[in-house]
């Protein structure tokens, strides 16, 4: 007998804004129990210091939320000058305490050094993985381990400010980046050592800032429910995004409603101007309903990848 599902059956993307201090995944395991969702999940963590934008993803959106983990990210962050610590962030503990003097030009510098395509050596302080276990918990270990570059690109890096010994950026740049590095880095390069003491992600892929909503925020909507005697769901699901934003830069195939038919059982079916290797988000019909992605397949027919299953 097939278990039966808990929660209630709703898809959509949220725009969390996260607080500092907290996991992801207690951020994200609130916003699933405030909405009383059935599936839910985040995409793509942010340090329990780092504040901002982390989309969560609910029901069918999940499917996609891959397209979002591969998307770029805009950071703005404030680093301390004059001390490197253990984690490269104020989590940790000053491991060396430098004089700051540089001058603008240098400073100027050495901010071009990170401009563009680079290879960067992910931090021990991350989630990436080494033998099945997270690199943090080896550091937290005092164990190092091998950690192969990565290419990155950093599209801009806008200087903000320097008041006293404290740094402000402006940072976009492609997935798999860490903000975190970079500061350390930079703090080497400029020969007085830094970490970071705040970290805020103000948006991923093309989300807007202004639909970032708060956990507190969100609970506020929870009570305002009860005092109204409504579903809380009358309140809180208007917040949410189509799920199909998260795949909103995939070109678009629309299909009429016969075509579809066969593509919902599984079927490729005839479509011209499908580019091979490219995924393409598929809609239905006048109405242009989202039903999931698709690619070309070896006999030049669109074949579905993730379909949106419809809830009853």
């Amino acid at each position: 007998m097939a278990r039966r599902s808990r929660g209630r059956f709703i898809d959509g993307v949220l725009l969390l804004d996260k607080d500092t201090g907290m996991s992801s995944n207690f951020a994200l395991q609130r916003v699933k129990r405030i909405f009383g969702a059935a599936k839910a999940g985040h995409t793509g963590a942010l340090d329990p210091l780092a504040t901002g934008m982390l989309p969560i993803c609910l029901g069918e959106a999940t499917k996609f939320s891959q397209h979002l983990l591969d998307a770029d990210k805009r950071y703005l962050v404030t680093a301390k000058l004059g001390q490197r610590t253990d984690t490269s962030d104020s989590d940790g503990e000053v491991v060396q305490t430098r004089s700051v003097d540089f001058t603008q030009a240098q400073l100027d510098d050495a901010l071009e050094h990170f401009r563009g395509e680079t290879m960067q050596v992910p931090s021990m302080f991350s989630a990436l993985k080494y033998q099945g276990q997270p690199l943090y918990k080896y550091a937290r270990e005092g164990i190092e381990v091998p950690r192969t570059a990565r290419p990155i690109t950093v599209f801009e890096l806008n200087f903000v400010a320097l008041e006293g010994d404290e740094l402000t950026l402006d940072i976009h740049c492609s997935k798999g980046t860490y903000i975190r590095t970079i500061i350390d880095d930079l703090g080497e390069m400029l020969a007085c050592g830094a970490h970071v003491i705040m970290l805020r992600r103000t948006q991923v892929a093309g989300y807007p800032s202004d639909n970032m909503v708060s956990l507190a925020e969100l609970e506020n909507l929870v009570a305002k429910a009860d005092e109204q005697e409504v579903k809380s769901s009358t309140l809180l699901d208007p917040l949410l995004l189509p799920m199909d934003t998260a795949v909103s830069g995939l070109a678009e195939v629309n299909l009429p409603e016969v075509s579809a038919a066969y593509l919902m059982q599984g079927q490729a079916v005839q479509v011209t101007g499908l580019v091979p290797d490219e995924l393409v988000r598929i809609t239905i019909g006048d109405d242009k309903r989202f039903v999931g992605i698709g690619c070309m397949n070896d006999d030049g027919l669109l074949a579905p990848k993730r379909l949106v299953v419809q809830h009853k």
